[in-house]
């Protein structure tokens, strides 16, 4: 933020400058880069919430298997998006509800 910030705000770093930082480098508004969202649609889209093993989520997403669970599935157990079960991986209602997916058999986004 702050080198976007001093190149494009000529040094100020304020709110504006670092929403257009974040847009840029695809942030939500949790904080999830593309890559922790790419792991969530992998479970919700391709394994049906799951649940799904870690080495089948890293090679759905192209992503090293100690990358995803040292570097992403903290965040994403910690915000409650993820759950680890002793079958694998499992996407929450709450992962579904932010990426605005609905469950297999429910008429409406939870």
């Amino acid at each position: 933020m702050r080198d976007y910030c001093q190149v494009e705000g000529e040094g100020d770093i304020n709110l504006d400058y670092c929403q257009k930082a974040f847009k840029l480098l695809e942030v939500d508004e949790l904080g999830l880069d593309w890559v922790d969202r790419k792991i969530l649609e992998v479970i919700i889209d391709k394994f049906n919430g799951g649940p799904v093993g870690l080495s089948a989520i890293a090679a759905s997403t192209a992503e090293d298997i100690a990358t995803v669970e040292e570097v992403y599935e903290p965040y994403l157990m910690q915000l409650g998006f993820l759950d680890r079960t002793p079958r694998g991986r499992v996407a929450t209602d709450t992962a579904y509800k932010h990426l605005g997916r609905k469950k297999l058999g429910q008429s409406k986004i939870i």
